[in-house]
């Protein structure tokens, strides 16, 4: 096989085997597609269709991945010609037959790419996908036409409008994939030389995906508006989903090339809106949050802590979580409890977890046994001798932490971090009960530990880099969004948490039941509303907290609305009764008028008047400018170091809507005038104990800054 020599530079090279022709990508490390990229394959393309000895080409990549998708560096940048639609269009017309020769992760415009070859061949672990939904964008280069005519209406709604990857293995099924390469035999580009060897001999030629015809009258006739209807419920508020399924019904409606131009014009206004730019943003927010604090990221290259064992101190919900989360990714796990009883609890709650998992089809019967395997039990401490990292998820209570830590620096080995995953308390106070307070981290997991995605990783006075930097490696590991953060009450997702929640609690005293507030931030696009998730995680935690860490300036307003249910013994679903009533079977939330003469008399001892007029912008606003109030104070402390962390920890920790690109984001998309006059109307309104403007608002309203830039 003759195989031309050429080791230029170039990210895209044209070679000959015979009468194959491969262009081949190298465009490390994920082969994105730059400009480069697609002029390279404009030129290599062009070139193979003008030589007549070619009779087939072949597209291939170097590297550990084909084509995985649109180069970031060019986000909300002009796009460089030649645009992707055009270079797809050109391997679409090319009258020779091409294939690709797919590996690794192949999305969005990498699979854009593949659609628009002649045919595909694919390793079957290969991942394929269009995932541009989660960025607010619908595929804008054939992804929408050319899928249907593939696959089938009901399989391009289902990867277009979800954006979450399908097989090779599976898509073999629907007809995308032409051929499953083997592993390990002949490299992927062998075997893809051989498929179009095979095709050219058949005298196959060019089989072209924008002029298949669909197999419309397998589709329900009202397939369409049953994915508008779920997707209204499921997205809520996202407007690219909804046009994903307007473009694929383009496909079966209108010919290739008018689909294709209506695709292109929904693209660029779902990349005009402030939605797109919102996930866009929340994208970068994601990938920033794993730089460090320039305190801790001047030895660049500093040693990890190699975590092979850890142990979790308590058996609890949270403390089995935290165990799933190690088991999951491999990691053996000493699970210590007080007692017997407790420690044959806690091991029990978790192997459900992960039968739930098993029946699900999350996992297999051999994944279970073999997590299990890595979760053991004991009662003593002396057993973690050996262990590289602990986490503790005890009570939250100092005494307790700082009992359960002097402990662990008696039996633990000396280069060990000792963890907490406690919700407020100073860690600075954990630390001093030990020897080691260079080696004292939070290690902040949001409940369930084993499914939220958020990690606050706390660095106290004396953390030193080698454990920060190991618990964000670990955090990766895990599969979490870790998010370095400083020492403060609630650090920065539950300290801004309180803000929103004190709002919550003022307006029940001020005359607004639980479901107008509840109902008003669902409408704004929260998951849930803020008293419903009170009683989900239990509203004495809260209590206990503020128990042991009272306000420096104590004020009789603040969370008294939740202290009366505690008081009156409704922690929430826990005691089927807290904000609301639920069903003891099936926690069904159920209205409860009953908690609003408690409210009305408290206000009317504390003297504060009721109203009727509360409206629900007036709700949204206060409870979300309260968010990014107490989020520019926390900037301007250096708690967090960045705004786009304080988005990356809402996002992933509170339900914040992506579509709105986090607290930081969304203050500078309705403007920061908005937000400091919405501010200084509430100090007006008899608020003014909580309602400070935060400096670092008004000076970025002075200079025109941005927030989320910060």
């Amino acid at each position: 096989m003759n195989l031309s020599q050429d080791h230029s530079r170039e990210p895209v090279q044209l070679l000959k085997h015979g009468p194959i022709a491969e262009i081949c990508i190298d465009n490390p490390p994920v082969n994105a597609l730059s400009q480069p990229v697609r002029q390279g394959l404009l030129t290599c393309l062009t070139a193979a269709e003008k030589d007549h000895e070619i009779q087939a080409v072949i597209i291939t990549c170097n590297g550990r991945t084909f084509i995985a998708g649109a180069d970031i560096s060019e986000f909300g940048k002009l796009l460089l010609e030649p645009h992707l639609p055009d270079v797809l269009d050109q391997l679409d017309r090319c009258t020779k037959p091409i294939v690709a020769a797919l590996f690794g992760t192949v999305l969005g415009g990498g699979f854009e790419v593949a659609l628009s070859c002649h045919y595909r061949v694919a390793l079957p672990q290969t991942k394929l996908g269009l995932p541009e939904v989660t960025l607010g964008l619908i595929p804008g280069a054939g992804g929408t036409q050319l899928l249907p005519r593939l696959a089938g209406a009901e399989m391009a709604l289902e990867m277009i409008t979800s954006g979450k990857p399908q097989t090779a293995l599976q898509l073999f099924d629907h007809g995308v994939i032409d051929v499953l390469l083997e592993q390990g035999s002949l490299s992927v580009t062998k075997q893809a030389i051989e498929f179009a060897l095979q095709i050219v001999k058949a005298g196959k030629g060019a089989r072209r995906v924008s002029q298949m015809i669909i197999d419309t009258a397998s589709c329900p006739n009202d397939l369409f508006d049953q994915w508008r209807t779920k997707l209204a419920k499921k997205a809520r508020g996202q407007k690219a989903p909804q046009y994903c399924i307007n473009a694929i019904e383009n496909a079966l409606l209108v010919p290739f090339e008018e689909g294709k131009k209506r695709e292109r014009e929904m693209f660029i206004k779902c990349l005009e809106s402030s939605q797109s730019r919102a996930m866009r943003h929340a994208f970068f927010a994601e990938r920033s949050a794993a730089k460090l604090p320039p305190a801790y990221n001047h030895l660049e290259h500093a040693d990890l802590l190699p975590i092979q064992q850890v142990a979790v101190i308590g058996a609890g919900t949270m403390g089995g979580g935290i165990a799933i989360c190690f088991a999951n990714a491999g990691i053996s796990v000493q699970l210590l409890e007080m007692s017997e009883d407790n420690l044959a609890r806690g091991l029990a709650a978790i192997r459900t977890r992960f039968e739930q998992a098993l029946k699900r089809g999350l996992i297999t019967q051999q994944q279970l046994d073999k997590r299990m395997s890595l979760i053991v039990g004991t009662c003593n401490y002396e057993d973690l001798n050996t262990v590289d990292l602990v986490v503790e998820a005890a009570f939250e209570t100092i005494a307790v932490k700082q009992q359960i830590f002097s402990t662990l620096d008696r039996v633990c080995k000396a280069e060990a971090i000792l963890a907490t995953n406690t919700s407020y308390l100073d860690i600075n106070k954990i630390a001093k009960s030990t020897s080691r307070t260079h080696k004292v981290i939070g290690m902040h997991f949001f409940s369930p530990a084993n499914i939220m995605k958020l990690l606050e990783v706390v660095y106290a006075a004396d953390t030193d880099e080698q454990s920060v930097k190991t618990v964000m490696a670990l955090g990766k590991k895990l599969g979490k969004v870790s998010v370095a953060v400083g020492v403060c009450y609630g650090f920065v997702g539950n300290r801004m948490y309180a803000c929103y929640g004190r709002e919550a609690n003022m307006l029940l005293l001020e005359g607004a039941s639980p479901q107008q507030i509840d109902t008003a931030m669902k409408n704004w696009g929260m998951a849930m509303g803020p008293l419903a998730v009170n009683d989900m995680s239990g509203i004495d935690i809260g209590y206990k907290a503020r128990q042991e860490n009272p306000p420096v300036t104590p004020d009789p307003l603040y969370f008294r609305a939740a202290d009366l249910m505690v008081e009156a013994g409704r922690l929430g679903q826990k005691t089927a009764a807290g904000f609301y009533r639920y069903d003891t079977q099936t926690k069904k939330l159920q209205v409860d008028d009953a908690v609003l003469p408690m409210f009305a008399e408290e206000a009317l001892k504390l003297g504060v008047i009721q109203r009727d007029d509360i409206s629900e912008q007036e709700i949204q606003h206060r409870l979300i400018f309260s968010l990014i109030n107490e989020g520019a104070t926390i900037l301007s402390e250096g708690i967090a170091t960045r705004a786009s962390d304080i988005d990356a920890i809402w996002l992933n920790g509170y339900g914040f809507p992506r579509h709105l690109g986090g607290p930081m984001c969304y203050a500078d998309e309705i403007g920061l005038d908005k937000v400091v006059a919405g501010i200084k109307t509430y100090q007006q309104q008899g608020n003014g104990l909580y309602w400070q403007t935060a400096p670092l608002l008004e000076t970025l309203l002075l200079s025109g800054g941005k927030l989320a830039q910060q």
